[in-house]
């Protein structure tokens, strides 16, 4: 009884000491850690307000006002001008002697299918009924124009006939001899700017839109400069935007003043200001260029009379130039019509001669008109606008 009881004191105090273990190895792993100690903390720097000093002042001796010296305002204040602009670099333009000469290797990269063309059907060994149309097809093709075709080759006809055997170089002079008659070797070709009895000479241009009109008056007063004339522009085009701007640039270029007026202003009043400035300054000529007109609207067309009538007040007109596009064609004609029926077109410019351009419409707008091609147009460049030679012209056609 004894061995059980001790048996069993035993037992409990093994299971109390096992407990005793286990609740200590617990307690251990649940304690906490160690408070960190506090750590130093330091204030952001403070951001500095309106009106502070980005930097830590510093100690610098002050003064106040009554220590301050203060303009008496006996000294005049300097004001810095502003930079003048530049005035735009005088251009010299290339002198107009013989500057259809220089540019006849383009007109007759563009142009000699007519002189070329008629050269081999009168080159055949039978000239037949057949052929002889055919050389008129080329005549009309080219803008020539039925009167002056028939004529031509009426003569052609006769002269073939007449000289028999031909040979390439016979045939050449030939036609060449035919053509400079069509297109009149005894015009007065001058553009007329220096009347005897005054100055300034007075030039008027006129056109429908689109023919260069403008540009061509530019190009006018650069062969006007470069011949030696002092020149004013009258930009009496008030009606197309930017018209005055772009005659002004041309002048600009060549040191010609430029009388401009206000944007869809009268037209015959500032063209009547530019004969007047002419006049005052002295110069030798005034280039008026005019609105483009529709020629199909009889008021635009009057009021074209008017600027003539305004500026004739001044003094007569020495030249009227009708500018037309050369690549139109026949429809230049009818316009040509139009204009010398309004203003007595002296003389005919025809522009964009290069390219598309059909060279018979030379012969065809001078036969019109009865008055002659005074200048041609054979570029974009600003110094290709060139007196009309009509032998150098011919040479370009039909090749040397």
């Amino acid at each position: 009884m004894e061995t059980i009881i001790l048996a069993v004191v035993i037992a409990v105090v093994l299971l109390g000491a096992l407990g005793g273990l286990v609740v200590g190895s617990r307690r251990r792993k649940q304690l906490p850690p160690p408070p960190p100690s506090t750590p130093d903390i330091t204030a952001p720097p403070a951001e500095p307000h309106v009106g502070d000093e980005a930097e830590t002042p510093r100690d610098e001796p002050r003064r106040t006002i009554e220590e301050v010296d203060l303009p008496d305002g006996s000294a005049p204040v300097a004001v810095e001008e502003p930079p003048a602009a530049e005035a735009p670099a005088i251009e010299i333009p290339e002198p107009t002697a013989g500057r259809l000469v220089r540019l006849r290797a383009r007109l007759s990269r563009s142009q000699n299918a007519l002189g070329k063309g008629l050269l081999t059907l009168l080159s055949r060994e039978h000239l037949d009924d057949e052929t002889w149309e055919e050389i008129e097809d080329t005549l009309l093709t080219a803008d020539v124009g039925v009167q002056p075709t028939q004529e031509l080759v009426e003569r052609l006809r006769e002269r073939v006939k007449v000289l028999g055997t031909r040979t390439p170089q016979e045939l050449r002079g030939l036609l060449r001899e035919e053509l400079l008659n069509l297109l009149g070797t005894d015009f007065d070709r001058t553009v007329k700017t220096e009347p005897e009895d005054r100055k300034p000479g007075i030039v008027m241009v006129v056109g429908v839109n689109g023919t260069g009109k403008t540009t061509t008056t530019g190009k006018l007063a650069r062969v006007l400069v470069a011949d030696g004339r002092t020149v004013v522009l009258g930009a009496a085009d008030t009606f197309r935007a930017a018209a005055a701007d772009q005659l002004q640039t041309w002048g600009e270029r060549v040191g010609a003043y430029t009388v401009r007026g206000p944007e869809g202003g009268d037209p015959a009043s500032v063209a009547f200001d530019a004969v007047k400035e002419g006049k005052e300054m002295g110069v030798d000529v005034v280039l008026i260029d005019t609105a483009g007109r529709l020629h199909t609207k009889t008021g635009l067309m009057d009021e074209l009379g008017k600027v003539k009538r305004v500026v004739e007040k001044h003094a007569p007109l020495d030249e009227v130039l009708l500018v037309l596009d050369a690549t139109t064609g026949q429809n230049g004609l009818v316009q040509a019509r139009v204009f010398a029926e309004v203003v007595d077109i002296t003389g005919i410019v025809l522009t964009k001669l290069d390219g598309t351009a059909k060279g018979g419409i030379v012969v065809a707008v001078q036969r019109e008109l009865g008055v002659p091609v005074k200048l041609v147009g054979l570029g974009e460049g600003a110094d290709d606008l060139a007196p009309f030679e009509p032998e150098a012209f011919v040479d370009a056609l039909i090749g040397e």
